[in-house]
């Protein structure tokens, strides 16, 4: 797919760029090159390759799952204006 100079400047327009006549040919290159891409990719027979959740399999460094922080939730339910068996009660907003 090759994009005309008129589809250009009217992508540049849904997109809200101002586009000079001196750069209308560098980008219609440079969006035909990524539509050429593009294609080329599709093109790829990938019938029976499973994806990947990344490409190269890596083990994630975890940290310890530790408490950090002391528990001040009776301090913080204290100067609530309305709390119920440890929930925080709000103004019904949707009826």
């Amino acid at each position: 797919m090759t994009l005309s100079a008129d589809e250009v400047r009217h992508i540049a327009k849904l997109a809200r760029l101002e586009l000079a006549d001196g750069d209308l040919d560098a980008t219609q290159a440079k969006l035909n090159g990524i539509f050429g891409l593009i294609e080329e990719m599709q093109a790829v027979n990938t019938d029976g390759v499973e994806p990947m959740s990344h490409p190269q399999e890596l083990a994630q460094r975890l940290r310890e799952d530790a408490v950090s922080e002391t528990d001040r939730r009776q301090a913080y339910q204290a100067i609530a204006p309305q709390t119920e068996a440890g929930l925080y009660l709000v103004p019904k907003v949707i009826e």
